[in-house]
């Protein structure tokens, strides 16, 4: 089955409720912790999991994640060890890994993407990525059964949406908000609006997130026509709060899933 299958398959077993997507930063706090922050996700619910690869000029991360993504760093954490996280976890649910545009086209994008294909792994999310580069790296995602899943955002042009829309594979990753991530306070009201143009542009499964923290928004944004959620920020607080990181991200995860679960 191909990565793009196997995220379909996931989306659609989601039980009539919007899938979870909980992500996790690689490396953080530890290479071994972020596996069982993986495992503990797994167990509580998640349906996919987003895996960052940690990065040091992070543009689409806000300061959470980018302070996690600095300790990983700082502890030794490198493309390699994530990738190896990707491989355990991804015979559990589908893994769908998050890196950085340099990361990709410096080996080359075909010789990264099979070297992404190899650990299991299903689907390739790179924010920064350049307009002429997409073709390239979409080709080799297509070549090794991995889905490229674009992104768009409140600000992206109807013409540049479409296009986007069309070209995405595995789900359309929707921004909620401008900005980087982190936890917002008041997101209701944005969220039929910006799940409506996403849908209106593909016809992949719409996956909101940036600013989703708590199980009350995960449902409205499934209530708003979310066919799924991502949560990041709120989980690696709680990894960085919790003198047990992977029992903490567990619990939230769990109150996420039953939100959803509350929402269909």
């Amino acid at each position: 089955m191909t990565g793009e299958a196997r995220i379909a398959e996931a989306f659609a077993g989601a039980r009539g409720r919007a899938a979870l997507m909980p992500y996790l930063m690689g490396g953080y706090p530890t290479l071994a912790e972020s596996l069982r922050i993986g495992e503990a996700c797994v167990q509580a619910g998640a349906d996919l999991i987003e895996l960052g690869v940690p990065y040091a000029d992070p543009l689409a991360d806000g300061p959470v994640i980018h302070a996690a993504g600095t300790q990983a760093l700082e502890a030794g954490a490198s493309m390699a060890g994530v990738l190896e996280v990707a491989r355990a976890l991804q015979g559990s649910v589908p893994v769908v890994l998050m890196c950085y545009a340099n990361m990709v086209l410096a080996p080359g994008a075909e010789a990264f993407v099979e070297r992404l294909a190899r650990t299991g792994a299903c689907g390739l999310i790179v924010p920064d990525l350049p307009l002429g580069e997409a073709p390239e790296v979409g080709r080799a995602c297509a070549a090794s059964g991995i889905a490229l899943v674009g992104l768009v955002a409140p600000t992206t042009t109807p013409e540049r949406m479409a296009a986007i829309g069309r070209s995405t594979r595995g789900f359309l990753y929707t921004v909620s908000v401008v900005g980087t991530t982190g936890e917002r306070e008041a997101l209701e009201g944005r969220f039929a609006e910006v799940v409506a143009r996403a849908k209106a542009s593909t016809e992949a499964p719409v996956a909101i997130g940036f600013g989703i923290g708590t199980p009350e928004q995960a449902r409205q944004a499934a209530e708003a026509g979310a066919d799924g959620v991502i949560v990041g920020t709120r989980l690696v607080r709680a990894a960085a709060e919790g003198e047990d990181p992977a029992g903490a991200v567990g619990a939230v995860v769990a109150e996420l899933a039953a939100g959803l679960a509350r929402g269909r």
